[in-house]
């Protein structure tokens, strides 16, 4: 049985290896599959469904969903295209994500993603909900109103940073993310230098005293579309 397993991802001839996702395999090819859940230095997870695509007529997650021989991915098709804005937009009503005024404007992967779908304002009522504040750290500030509930801060404190920093607590409505110290982030070991301060997509953790250091303007996205550093690959045929 050959290692190399191919498959097609809207009718382009793509390569991956036993043990490969479609979302990790299709990076490599240059193909941008949207995510924000995902992230390649932390296990798969599966949580936000934007990297939804196709497989044989069925829906399936990206960044989990094995890449098997002979498949047939569908990626950019217009039912796929309306149900990722459908999921953007409802995480933007959920929230509190006033994007004028949020430091990680430029360099919200959210924000960016929401840009590239072509939404300009989602089409469904807001919730505001009542959310609260952590400044307990001396030097990490956590803003619940913009978290996603994307699960990166939780696995990378566990997978990168050898700790257990972040749980998520409550169900359904109610589902957050908490701290393993019940006065805060500051009564945790959390280190500025830990690598979950960095993963986090949106502006639910940041760093004090840095805020504004790269001016609007000249930010990750305010120069180029989100996932076009994957793309870049393809075009220079790698």
């Amino acid at each position: 049985m050959s290692a190399t397993i191919h498959f097609t991802i809207d009718g382009v001839e793509v390569t991956g290896k036993a043990g490969q996702t479609i979302l990790q395999a299709a990076s490599e090819a240059g193909i941008y599959i949207p995510r924000l859940c995902a992230h390649k230095d932390l296990t798969p997870h599966g949580s936000c469904r934007v990297c939804t695509v196709m497989v044989n007529g069925r829906p399936q997650a990206a960044c989990t969903q094995p890449v098997s021989d002979g498949a047939i991915v569908e990626n950019e098709t217009a039912e796929i295209k309306e149900l990722r804005r459908n999921l953007v937009e409802m995480l933007f009503v959920e929230g509190n994500h006033y994007c004028m005024f949020c430091e990680k404007s430029g360099n919200c992967e959210l924000q960016a993603l929401a840009y590239r779908l072509g939404i300009q304002a989602p089409r469904y009522p807001y919730f505001f909900p009542q959310r609260a504040l952590d400044a307990t750290h001396p030097d990490i500030f956590i803003d619940h109103n913009r978290c996603i509930l994307c699960g990166r801060c939780v696995r990378a404190s566990k997978e990168l940073d050898g700790k257990n920093v972040f749980q998520f607590i409550g169900r359904g409505a109610h589902k957050r993310v908490g701290f393993n110290a019940p006065d805060g982030l500051g009564h945790t070991d959390a280190a500025v230098s830990d690598r979950f301060v960095s993963i986090c997509p949106v502006g639910a953790i940041l760093k004090k005293r840095v805020g504004y250091a790269i001016p609007v303007g000249q930010r990750l996205f305010d120069k180029r579309p989100i996932g076009s550093e994957i793309e870049a690959r393809r075009a220079k045929g790698k």
